[in-house]
């Protein structure tokens, strides 16, 4: 670190450091900061829980709605003017400044569009456990993308976590999808298409948020701000726009549902960037993958969805996966050295064992 000395006007020493400033670690409007690294990780997971379980349920629910389901693009443009209203008025209250260029904001804006639009169209042509076993599959493109993006070298265990989270998330899925399958081409391509922008979009905001010391509020009003523009005049022009808006008239109970859809979102979002800024978008991907385990679990206790015993072996797997995960984020893990105590420990049960014993 460079330091620069200079002498006031009152004949003092003034040391000054280039040292970039911490970025303060908020998590709706509370300072976490003061937190270690490991309950950072925990509030921000349980607060991902608390609003993304609701956030997982309404969005089934509106596409339950008779007639609604053509209408998964519309849904994403009254979803992000939700975050928009949401986010500009955080900013107001906050005094929140634009620290990230515009035109970081235009790409970023795009590829969220694409993750959160095509992820809602895909509902359009796939049951919700089909889109799941997809959506689940993003932690290794995240790696990915975390390695073409930012240059990042993970460990052995965080890879072992991300597989054993995929595999428990696809055998849990599969059981429900074995009892009703409902695949179909456009939705794949959809899905795959949200799985590809879910691949960049967590390592773009990390990667804008450690460089710029953005705000949660910034990041949330302008990348969302601007994908509503886009899919605005998109919708504007396909026609899409009147349609969804007179259907969601003659049904007004959607709008309700959508409102509330939005809010949970909205305070998901900030609990995710919370977590992205804390721990990487690698861990924050892993738990909003968990959560959809347990978003299947609600909706086949709500729906009335049979149980198999493979889900037991699913969520065995999930767990492991987290446990690993948040093993491999302490400091004082390491591999090699957990195997060699391990084995010194053995060794010496085994000694005491073998020696006589003492009368």
């Amino acid at each position: 670190m460079e330091a620069k000395i200079y002498i006031n006007d009152s004949g003092n020493a003034d040391l000054l450091s280039n040292k970039k400033e911490e970025p303060s670690r908020k998590l709706l409007w509370v300072d976490i900061g003061h937190f270690s690294e490991l309950w950072q990780f925990l509030i921000c997971s349980f607060v991902v829980f608390i609003f993304f379980i609701p956030y997982g349920y309404l969005q089934e629910a509106i596409f339950a709605i008779k007639g609604f389901k053509p209408f998964g693009w519309y849904l994403t443009l009254v979803q992000f003017l939700n975050y928009s209203i949401f986010g500009l008025i955080e900013s107001q209250f906050n005094r929140t400044q634009r620290r990230i260029p515009l035109v970081l904001y235009l790409l970023l804006g795009l590829i969220l569009l694409g993750s959160m639009g095509f992820s809602n169209a895909s509902l359009g042509y796939l049951n919700y456990p089909t889109q799941v076993i997809f959506k689940c599959c993003k932690l290794i493109p995240v790696m990915i993308g975390g390695i073409l993006v930012q240059q990042k070298v993970y460990k052995v265990i965080d890879i072992v976590a991300a597989s054993c989270m995929c595999a428990g998330l696809i055998l849990f899925t599969l059981a429900d999808n074995k009892v009703s399958p409902d695949f179909n081409l456009i939705g794949i391509i959809l899905i795959s298409s949200a799985l590809f922008c879910d691949a960049l979009i967590g390592n773009f905001q990390e990667k804008m948020m450690k460089k710029h010391n953005a705000s949660n509020a910034e990041i949330v009003l302008y990348s969302y701000l601007i994908g509503f523009v886009y899919l605005f005049f998109i919708l504007l022009v396909s026609g899409q726009l009147r349609d969804g808006t007179e259907f969601c008239i003659q049904n007004p109970v959607t709008y309700i549902y959508i409102f509330f859809f939005s809010l949970s979102g909205f305070f998901g979002v900030q609990a995710v960037l919370a977590l992205i800024r804390t721990c990487g978008a690698l861990v924050a991907v892993t738990v909003t993958t968990c959560r959809k385990a347990v978003t299947i679990v609600i909706s086949f206790l709500l729906f009335s969805k049979p149980f198999t015993f493979q889900y037991v072996w699913a969520g065995s797997l999930i767990v492991l996966g987290i446990y690993l995960n948040v093993l491999g984020k302490t400091n004082h893990f390491n591999l090699k050295m957990f195997f060699m105590n391990s084995s010194k420990i053995f060794g010496n049960i085994r000694k005491r064992r073998k020696s006589p014993m003492i009368v």
